[in-house]
């Protein structure tokens, strides 16, 4: 059973609103926005150190434009008021949420809730925009959340164009109190969405291994968290050592590897019931398995001999397939979005690069031509770049590059970066670092994919190998 469902509230009586979460439009916008209103100013940072305008591609109607100066963002300018409703403090938090989700986007600046002159009350009433443009807003977020009759959390927001006093959406949402994160994830998203022309990725959560104990013995589980860090919930426990957790494109299934007296076995695990279903036992496996896009299929390397080669699994038949036959070590695959294509590392031309093939194994090309050794490769769901690890001169870098080589950026270095994984939208990479020192150990963070906004992903313990979903909602 999936963990919640959306319909539009507006198309299903209240006697029959049965869904555990349901989501209505309460205003649509039809007209274009004028020149110079909010839509037009959107920001976008750039990957370019000096002064770089970049304007991504959105709906005629949906265009905002930003500078970079010099290495700095000029993100917008967005007020949101503490949300109303007959529990103030979850109001409150649900709008902290909010606040804190599109704030580490890198391009919203949620403004000082004390510069506020209006104290919102009725989230009905037109606000006095006057008073949100004399503190520099250019958007303005209002929201409420009370309790209906069955006792369900009844949630809604409307966000607003300071500078021209329009609506730009209003959405309301039902759902079960423990629900609450979520409906703050999903305003961000909603927010996010409306004021970029992008879908957001806030909705959305994270698998990892989570590390505890002395770094000589330390003890590995499986764990899931929220994507900024909250709700974290161990999977396993811990007699087992963990690596390289993947999601399925389900949401609620992942894959991982397991190893039991030294012999590597591949798992999946359904998020809903914690049941565990062995894929097979692979002593020669190198890497753990990706998913196809549609879910039917994994990919992994397997040693033998010396050499490494790709195989794919069959989740249906479990038959296994041969993809590469060469004696070169091949490891690393990963899938592009329409599963057509599948990028790979391999030393096959004497030095550790990156590879691309079609899904049957034919039509392999060389991607990587820098300096340095290319590993972990993982394409990007947009299809626009891949992620890649590259050691280079002792040090460790994630970057990206374009599907046929070209465009190669450097996003973040650091002392042994590793194991990049992509936001549902795109925009931002996220990946582990191990400190240095006796006691040290591994942490996860999030990059744009500008090389922008690098921030920590707070957890309980030190943590490694994250993988993100595709959006929940």
């Amino acid at each position: 059973m999936q963990l919640y469902r959306f319909e539009h509230m507006a198309d299903v009586p209240p006697a029959h609103q049965k869904t555990e979460f349901m989501i209505s439009s309460l205003f649509t916008q039809t007209s274009p926005y004028p020149k110079g209103g909010f839509l037009h100013r959107r920001i976008v940072g750039a990957a370019l150190a000096l002064a770089v305008t970049v304007v991504m591609a959105l709906p005629a109607s949906a265009q905002l434009t930003g500078r970079q100066s010099e290495g700095s963002l000029s993100p917008i300018p967005i007020a949101i008021p503490e949300f109303v409703g007959d529990n103030p403090k979850l109001a409150v938090e649900i709008s902290n949420v909010v606040a804190n989700d599109l704030e580490s986007s890198g391009l919203f600046k949620p403004l000082d809730r004390a510069s506020f002159l209006e104290a919102v009350r009725d989230i009905n009433a037109p606000p006095r925009m006057v008073d949100w443009r004399s503190i520099g807003a250019d958007a303005l977020t209002v929201g409420r959340v009370t309790r209906d009759a069955s006792g369900r959390l009844s949630s809604e927001f409307r966000l607003w164009d300071v500078a021209t006093g329009k609506q730009l959406a209003g959405q309301r949402f039902a759902t079960a109190e423990a629900n609450w994160r979520r409906v703050g994830h999903i305003i961000a998203d909603q927010i996010y969405e409306r004021l970029t022309g992008e879908k957001g990725y806030f909705d959305s959560r994270v698998v990892f291994v989570d590390e505890t104990g002395p770094k000589d013995k330390r003890v590995k589980r499986l764990a899931i968290m929220d994507q900024d860090g909250a709700n974290v919930r161990v999977l396993s426990k811990g007699s087992e050592i963990v690596l390289t957790p993947r999601f399925s494109p389900t949401r609620n299934e992942i894959t991982f590897m397991s190893y039991t007296r030294d012999q590597p076995r591949v798992f999946l695990l359904n998020l809903e019931t914690m049941q565990r279903e062995i894929v097979g036992d692979f002593p020669g496996m190198t890497f753990a398995p990706r998913f196809s896009p549609d879910g039917q299929r994994v990919i992994f390397s397997m040693q033998s001999e010396g050499s490494s080669s790709i195989y794919e699994l069959d989740l249906r038949t479990r038959q296994t397939r041969r993809v590469t036959q060469t004696d070169a070590i091949d490891t690393g695959p990963s899938y592009s979005p329409d599963g057509k294509q599948i990028v790979f590392e391999s030393d096959r031309e004497g030095t550790q690069q990156l590879y691309l093939m079609n899904s049957d194994g034919s039509g392999v090309r060389r991607l990587s031509f820098g300096d340095g050794r290319y590993s972990t490769p993982v394409w990007s769901p947009r299809g626009d770049n891949i992620a890649f690890t590259k050691q280079l001169a002792g040090r460790f870098l994630i970057g990206v590059m374009r599907p046929d080589g070209s465009g190669e950026r450097v996003l973040t270095e650091g002392y042994h970066n590793e194991g990049p994984t992509w936001s549902p939208n795109g925009r931002v990479v996220m990946f582990f670092r191990e400190g240095q020192g006796a006691n040290a150990g591994a942490r996860i963070y999030s990059v744009d994919i500008t090389g922008y906004n690098e921030r920590v992903i707070p957890t309980p313990s030190f943590a490694s190998d994250p993988a993100w979903s595709p959006l929940l909602n």
